[in-house]
């Protein structure tokens, strides 16, 4: 069987579909098969280079859910519909750092939603700044230097973390081997500076998607880093007697495990590489780990509000030059009864709907 090229293929969007033209005739079995983030297609057909075998693989610009994405086969194309996972627009259809000569942009179907009307309106007029821009990039290549440059900084990164927390582990099992259940009260003293450092470099994960470096949304990193910082810097900082508590060796060890797995997986999305068993691990140790995570953190807390009763500490009384009273451990307490539990359904219920989507690939609906 002859190699197979890429057809020509259009898209077009609104905020809540992508739409693909492939312009492909006498096409009577296309393979589609469909990740939250790429698309493959693979079919045998007349197009521009003759009859034969067709593919190609989009690397998409965001994530969408592959179980409500439908294709459609007639006489003169396939029409494949995409829906996003996120309503917004999006800038291009591609990951991809250059310009693919087989994909085009098609004005003809552009289209965007009114809350008011069932037909969509043409967005040359409604969006002039869209059209332009797409219109630019259809005859410029994209800038590969500002590309290279974001995936290089976030290779380094990852790389960086995962080394960090790999030396965390490490050091946890190595005196663990010598000492045994003793060394679980010196966790802190053991690896507490190695875990600030990497708890602290991970701020920069809420900044990643606000400058456009990744995508995503901000909320996720936000609790994630603001409710491990919390225990570190301030419970356990703030506390010395909270340090030698057997729960911590415990907490690091989670952690540790939790991102042992996220940053390589990462790495791999950015190089766009797949390791089936890394995508696995990434959607299925959360199941044990977060739940462990979770009950250890509440368990600190419950340990450190007699402390911070007794101490005083982060509490202001008054009278004082600022009149106003500040108790910590009120605080704490709202935390674990407000944002605590709701925080760990939100997040178990966000890594059960990633997993649904992204292990294995769904073929999508002929209609």
């Amino acid at each position: 069987m002859e190699d197979a090229v890429c057809p020509f293929v259009y898209w077009s969007q609104t905020k809540t579909k992508v739409h693909l033209k492939i312009d492909l005739r006498e096409v009577k079995k296309p393979d589609v098969d469909l990740l939250p983030e790429q698309l493959v297609f693979r079919a045998e057909g007349l197009g521009n280079s003759g009859n034969q075998l067709y593919s190609f693989t989009l690397d998409l610009f965001q994530q969408v859910i592959p179980e409500e994405t439908q294709y459609q086969v007639s006489d003169r194309n396939v029409q494949v519909t995409l829906t996003k996972e996120d309503e917004e627009w999006w800038p291009h259809l591609t990951r991809q750092k250059t310009k693919l000569p087989w994909l085009r942009v098609d004005f003809d179907r552009w289209r965007s939603e009114s809350e008011d009307e069932a037909e969509g309106r043409d967005v040359m007029s409604d969006y002039p700044d869209v059209y332009d821009r797409l219109l630019q990039e259809e005859t410029a290549p994209r800038d590969n230097r500002l590309n290279n440059f974001r995936e290089s900084y976030l290779i380094m990164y990852n790389l960086w973390q995962l080394l960090g927390f790999a030396v965390i582990l490490g050091k946890l099992a190595f005196r663990y081997r010598l000492e045994g259940e003793d060394s679980m009260l010196k966790a802190y003293d053991t690896v507490g500076v190695n875990m600030k450092l990497a708890q602290g470099l991970q701020v920069l994960e809420i900044l990643h998607p606000l400058f456009g470096m990744t995508r995503g949304g901000v909320l996720e990193p936000l609790m994630q880093v603001t409710g491990r910082n919390l225990m570190l810097f301030v419970v356990l900082e703030g506390e010395p007697r909270m340090q030698t508590k057997p729960a911590v060796f415990y907490l690091f060890v989670v952690w540790s495990l939790v991102e042992l797995v996220r940053y390589p997986y990462y790495t791999l999305r950015i190089i766009r590489r797949e390791i089936s068993f890394v995508t696995w691990l990434r959607y299925t140790i959360w199941i044990p780990l977060y739940p462990l995570g979770f009950i250890t953190e509440g368990v600190l807390y419950l340990r450190a509000l007699p402390y911070f009763e007794e101490t005083g500490r982060f509490s202001l009384a008054m009278p004082n030059a600022a009149n106003m009273a500040f108790h910590f451990p009120t605080v704490l307490k709202a935390l674990l009864l407000c944002a605590f539990m709701p925080g760990i359904l939100v997040v178990m219920r966000h890594m059960y709907r990633q997993r649904r989507k992204v292990i294995g690939p769904a073929k999508v609906k002929q209609h």
